[in-house]
C-alpha cells in the first residue's frame, strides 16, 4: 500500500446552520460503521457532492455510490450560504463582479447547473418554495454604485440578457427599506432555501439507491490494490474511485497546499417576524439583494414556506488559513451586521437576531476551480470561489463525468483552467489579506 492521505483538519464552523435549523427535524442520521464496498465514494455531501452523486446515477443507475459527510446533511456550508444560485458571471475577486473570461460561456454553464438542479427538484419532489426562480437585485446605495449598475446594465444589453432597472421608490416597495437609491433586477437567479434543497436532494438520492452516511468524517484514504480504502472513525469503504467534493478542505488532504484562500463570511438571521413587525416593515414577502460592491452587505427576506418570515444579513470576511475562525470574529461580525440591519430597517432597529454563524468559502487568487483527476482514480470537484450553489453543482457534475471517462462542456471548461496561483508566505498571507479585507469593507461603506 502507498502512504495514506490523512486529513489534517476537519470542518469547524462557528454558530448554527440557520437555514437547517428553521426547517423541521431530519430523521436520525446513519454513520458509516464496519466495512462496505462501492464503485465510487464521494467525500462531502454539499452541492458538489450530491450533484456528483445525482450525475453518476444518471450515467449508470446500477452504480454503487457511497457518500460520506463529516456533519449532518445541510449543517455545513450547504446550510450556511445566502441561497443565491446565480446564472450570470459573479466574480468575487473583482471590483464589480465582472468576470475575466467568456461571459457567455460562463452563463451557459451556470444555467446548465440551474437546469440540472431544477430537474432534480421535479424528479425528487423537492418543495418548489426551496427553489424559487425569482431572480435577484443588485442594490446600489451610493452614486458610485449607481454608476456600476448602469455600466453593468449596458454590458448585459450587449450580451442580449434581460434586466430591469429599479428606482428608489421601487426598491422601497420591494424591500421595505429606503436605504437603496436603485437596483438592477436580473431574472435568471434562483433563490434557494439551501438547506431545504440539499435535504430534498439527499432524500431523493437515497430513494434512488445512493448510500449517504452522516457524521462520518473521512480521516484518511489510501491505495488498496487497484482501488482505494476510505477510512472514517467507525468504519471504512473500499471503492474503485474517489470523488473529493470538500471545497477548501482539499488542502487538508495535502492537495494544492499554499494555493487556496480559506475565507469565512458571516451572517445573522432575525427571529420570525410577528404581524406588527411585518406591518411596520412592508415590502414583498420574498426578495434577495446583493451589494454593488462585492465587499458590501447581502440581504434576503424569506416567508413562511421557506422557514418563517425572516430577514438574513450577510457581510464581513476573514481569511484564516487554519480554517478555524476565532469566536471573537463572529462577535465582531454580529455587531457590524446589527448596524447594517438597523441602517436598512430603522422601523425594526434593535431587533435581536435569533441566529448568527460563519460560513466557509474557498477562493483561488486566479479564480480557478480544482476540477480534475488529482491522481489515478481520485477526482476533485472543489474550490468554488464563493459560488458554491452554481459552481459547486457544476464541479460536482464535472467530477462525475471525469470519473466515468465522459468529456463534456463542463469538463473541458474546468480542465482548461490553470492551477491555483501560489499564495504569499505566512504570516504575510493572513495579516496582509485581512488588512485588505478590512480596507475593502471600509471602502464599501453603506453598500
Amino acid at each position: 500500500m502507498t502512504a495514506p492521505r490523512s486529513a489534517r483538519r476537519l470542518p469547524d464552523l462557528a454558530g448554527p446552520a440557520a437555514w437547517n435549523r428553521i426547517l423541521a427535524d431530519q430523521p436520525e442520521p446513519e454513520a458509516l460503521s464496519g466495512s462496505t464496498r462501492a464503485d465510487v465514494v464521494i467525500v462531502g455531501a454539499g452541492f458538489a457532492g450530491l450533484s456528483a452523486a445525482r450525475r453518476l446515477t444518471q450515467i449508470d443507475p446500477g452504480m454503487r455510490i457511497v457518500v460520506l459527510d463529516a456533519c449532518r446533511i445541510a449543517e455545513s456550508s450547504a446550510g450556511r450560504n445566502s441561497g443565491f444560485m446565480i446564472d450570470l458571471p459573479h466574480e468575487l475577486n473583482s471590483e464589480d463582479y465582472a468576470g475575466a473570461g467568456d461571459d457567455r460561456a460562463i452563463t451557459r454553464l451556470n444555467r446548465e447547473a440551474i437546469d440540472f438542479a431544477g430537474k432534480a427538484v421535479e424528479a425528487f419532489g423537492i418543495d418548489p418554495n426551496f427553489f424559487d426562480r425569482a431572480g435577484k437585485i443588485n442594490g446600489a446605495v451610493s452614486a458610485k454604485a449607481v454608476r456600476h449598475n448602469e455600466s453593468y446594465a449596458q454590458h448585459l444589453a450587449g450580451l442580449g440578457e434581460a434586466f430591469e432597472m429599479l428606482d428608489e421608490r421601487q426598491m422601497s416597495e420591494i424591500t421595505g427599506s429606503r436605504h437603496y437609491l436603485c437596483g438592477l433586477h436580473t431574472p435568471g437567479t434562483v433563490m434557494l432555501q439551501p438547506a431545504g434543497y440539499i435535504r430534498g436532494l439527499a432524500r431523493g438520492l437515497r430513494q434512488a439507491g445512493v448510500r449517504i452516511f452522516e457524521n462520518s468524517p473521512v480521516t484518511q484514504f489510501q491505495r488498496d490494490g487497484t482501488g482505494w480504502k476510505v477510512v472514517t472513525p467507525k468504519g471504512h469503504a473500499r471503492a474503485d474511485k474517489i470523488i473529493l467534493t470538500v471545497n477548501g478542505h482539499l488542502e487538508s488532504f495535502g492537495y494544492e497546499q499554499d494555493r487556496l484562500m480559506q475565507l469565512f463570511l458571516f451572517a445573522v438571521m432575525t427571529p420570525e417576524l410577528d404581524a406588527d413587525q411585518l406591518a411596520q416593515l412592508g415590502g414583498a414577502p420574498r426578495w434577495g439583494v446583493t451589494p454593488s460592491d462585492p465587499m458590501g452587505t447581502t440581504m434576503r427576506r424569506i416567508d413562511t414556506a421557506q422557514g418563517g418570515n425572516r430577514i438574513i444579513t450577510r457581510t464581513c470576511a476573514l481569511l484564516k488559513p487554519d480554517m478555524r475562525p476565532p469566536a471573537r470574529s463572529l462577535e465582531r461580525a454580529a455587531c457590524v451586521m446589527q448596524r447594517k440591519f438597523d441602517q436598512r430597517f430603522p422601523q425594526l432597529a434593535g431587533l435581536n437576531m435569533e441566529y448568527r454563524w460563519a460560513g466557509h468559502l474557498c477562493l483561488s487568487l486566479n479564480s480557478v476551480a480544482v476540477m480534475r483527476e488529482l491522481e489515478d482514480g481520485v477526482y476533485s470537484g472543489c474550490v468554488q470561489n464563493g459560488l458554491g450553489t452554481a459552481r459547486g453543482t457544476l464541479t460536482g457534475m464535472g467530477a462525475a463525468d471525469l470519473a466515468c471517462g465522459i468529456s463534456s462542456e463542463i469538463t473541458r471548461h474546468f480542465g482548461a483552467e490553470a492551477r491555483p496561483k501560489k499564495l504569499p508566505p505566512q504570516p504575510f498571507r493572513e495579516l496582509g489579506a485581512n488588512m485588505v479585507l478590512r480596507w475593502k469593507e471600509w471602502r464599501a461603506a453603506a453598500e
